[in-house]
């Protein structure tokens, strides 16, 4: 067994192992403290240290007196190591464990953490070694618990190390902590922290919280300092300048005393700005993005938040912002540099759903065709139902913060089981969105719309296909509020929303109806794996019988983002004739999950309901329900979705078993 101890008195141990190892065989019994008035031959040979092959050195030049009578024939020690000797010093490896003893909870918490982070002993756990490189090992990290314990204000620690060799044949090594009395500050002084205005100095001396009796604690020195300098920023003090702490230890008191100097230099306003390099943004849109106006208290959290924002345009790599102070006055300016991102971007995704078939989408986009932030983008959908190409403009921070002007040109060719349409739109509007860093509480958006649409459907009275030109202006309104804790895989909380959508069609003449819809959802964890997810959609069309709106207009249910089990659009009233769904003036569904995670993957079984009423009041009888299992794969940018679903009570002609494939959870 070897004992070190780290410490104050480290250096008296180490002097009395040092001796040990230079004694004499015949004086083995000697306590080896009394070596120390004993004179020593300098002279004298060095004597083979048991478990070690290797020869002491010959300083001297004179060959070592080679022992007087061998116990027993061997090799002669003072040879050169064999290959049979490396074979068995290999051999000799062998595996470990620690433990570290005399720490109570209170002292471990964040020591251990941080031991094992720095810890020799942990970094090569589990890997065989020889006894000489334990002891190594063990030495370090007795030295760097107790420059921990130092951390902590244990001033007087000392650990002691020990090996032993295990009745397993691995070795065992425990660390035994004396962590002494920890020492406190008797003395606790801001200099210059009285300059700062009005009732600011007690304000800030509070957010330095570390006081008289206080534990000498490294980290809540440093974290103390951090909470000085931000609320430094936060009351104004643009160049407030926090100098290095001086922490005087007195170790016959067991006190400290700390002396943090600080200049708050006087508290500012915001300026204008000043755009410095390539003027990628003009000064007057990048002040429409901040949230400040000039005159405004300086506060150092609202320059961070300009910073996110402009990264967040997507048109901009880095951003440097430097206060400059305005001569004669209180204000400060923001110079800003801005690194231009790469502007364009092509883009693609798939899908399948049963009964929905294949969907391929592709993408180009260039971010700022229009300066500034003015993206235009063109897409293109080629699939089984629907064949579409569009042109649109997206204007973002317009006007104002998280304003955006959108407006879009689009041709399209849809193939639905209900109807065939092919139409060509005129939209644009005005929104407020969220987005994943500033998910927003409430988002909004009012617009409106000129569609010509050529439709076939299916007429009841005369039992036969038809087709029909609608010319259809309207005013689509938005109103959400998100309420969950994440933008695309929610835990906990709730989401509502409402569309409604006043419309006017021309068609046969002219007539005037509103499309209403509500949606809400929540969120229940249930564990850190399980969470319990449910939704319900109602919907209503007033004003206008069901066979004068236009096939694409009306409600329909059932697919991967309705009720499961089902094929798409195909739950609701149907004709007679060829038994495709026809749509109806009010819509209900519900659904309801429970999201089992395991690292990066999720098992979601499901449960959905609804129906489809002709009438303009959603109806709950005659509703139709499907069950099923779904796989997630959780990456950065959100699930992919697998849905395998089957109809619990199908009507004939629904699919024993449907299959959707999507990004994103399904509500």
């Amino acid at each position: 067994m070897v004992q070190v101890v780290a410490g104050r008195h480290a250096a008296a141990s180490l002097a009395a192992l040092a001796l040990i190892l230079w004694h004499d065989p015949a004086a083995a019994q000697v306590d080896p403290l009394d070596e120390v008035s004993r004179p020593l031959d300098p002279s004298a040979p060095l004597e083979p240290w048991p478990d070690i092959d290797l020869p002491w050195p010959d300083m001297g030049g004179t060959p070592a007196e080679a022992p007087a009578e061998p116990a027993a024939p061997g090799p002669d020690p003072q040879a050169a190591p064999t290959a049979d000797a490396n074979v068995a010093d290999a051999a000799s490896a062998r595996r470990y464990s620690y433990r570290i003893e005399g720490l109570d909870a209170n002292q471990s918490a964040g020591l251990l953490a941080q031991f094992r982070e720095l810890s020799t002993l942990e970094e090569y756990r589990g890997e065989p070694a020889n006894a000489a490189q334990i002891d190594r090992r063990a030495r370090a990290d007795g030295e760097l618990i107790a420059e921990l314990l130092r951390a902590y204000g244990y001033y007087d620690a000392m650990v002691r190390t020990d090996v032993v060799a295990g009745t397993d044949g691995a070795f065992l090594v425990t660390l035994n902590v004396e962590p002494g009395p920890i020492y406190h500050f008797a003395e606790v002084r801001l200099p210059g922290l009285e300059e700062a205005v009005g009732a600011d100095a007690e304000a800030l001396r509070q957010s330095f919280a570390v006081a008289r009796q206080d534990p000498v604690n490294a980290e809540k020195v440093t974290g103390a300092e951090a909470a000085l300098r931000a609320e430094l920023g936060r009351r104004g003090y643009a160049f407030a300048e926090v100098g290095d702490p001086d922490i005087v230890v007195d170790h016959d008191t067991r006190t400290a005393t700390l002396v943090l100097p600080v200049q708050p230099a006087g508290a500012r306003r915001f300026g204008s700005v000043i755009v410095e390099g390539r003027p990628l943004f003009s000064a007057r849109h990048i002040e429409t993005i901040a949230r400040f106006d000039e005159g405004d208290p300086y506060r150092a959290d609202r320059i961070d938040d300009l910073r996110q924002a402009l990264v967040q345009t997507g048109l901009v790599s880095s951003v440097t912002i430097r206060p400059v102070a305005r001569e004669g006055t209180d204000l400060v300016d923001l110079a800003v540099a801005l690194v231009p991102a790469p502007m364009r971007t092509i883009a693609g995704e798939a899908g399948y759903g049963t009964g929905e078939g294949i969907r391929l989408e592709g993408s180009w986009q260039h971010r700022n065709f229009l300066p500034p932030e003015g993206a235009v983008t063109v897409r293109g959908v080629a699939g089984t139902r629907e064949q579409s190409l569009s042109v649109s403009l997206r204007r973002n921070n317009f006007m104002r913060r998280d304003q955006i002007l959108t407006a879009q040109i689009a041709a399209a060719n849809i193939n639905r089981p209900a109807f065939d349409a092919r139409t060509f739109t005129i939209a644009g509007g005005i929104e407020r969105q969220t987005n994943i860093i500033w998910q927003k509480k409430w988002t909004w958006s009012i617009g409106g719309e000129l569609i010509t649409s050529d439709e076939r459907d299916f007429d009841i009275d005369t039992g036969t296909n038809r087709r029909r030109t609608f010319f259809i202006g309207a005013v689509p309104l938005f109103l959400g509020y998100d309420g969950s804790n994440d933008l695309l895989d929610p835990t906990s909380g709730f989401r509502l929303a409402a569309r409604l959508s006043p419309e006017a069609s021309f068609q046969s003449g002219t007539f005037f109806y509103g499309r209403l819809q509500l949606d809400g959802s929540y969120y229940q964890p249930v564990s850190d794996r399980v969470t319990l997810a449910g939704r319900v959609r109602l919907g209503t069309i007033v004003g206008a019988r069901r066979d004068r709106i236009a096939p694409s207009r009306r409600f329909y249910a059932g697919g991967g983002g309705s009720v499961r089990g089902y094929g798409f659009q195909r739950i609701g009233p149907r004709d007679p004739v060829f038994d495709d769904p026809i749509g109806g003036r009010s819509l209900a569904e519900f659904a309801i999950e429970a999201r089992v995670r395991v690292g990066n993957f999720g098992i979601v079984p499901f449960f959905d309901g609804g129906n489809i009423s002709t009438s303009s009041l959603p109806q709950f009888d005659n509703l139709r329900f499907g069950a099923g299992i779904g796989v997630r794969y959780h990456t950065r940018f959100g699930p992919i979705r697998v849905d395998v679903a089957t109809p619990i009570n199908p009507a004939a002609g629904d699919p024993r078993v449907a299959v959707y494939v999507s990004l994103g959870q399904a509500f």
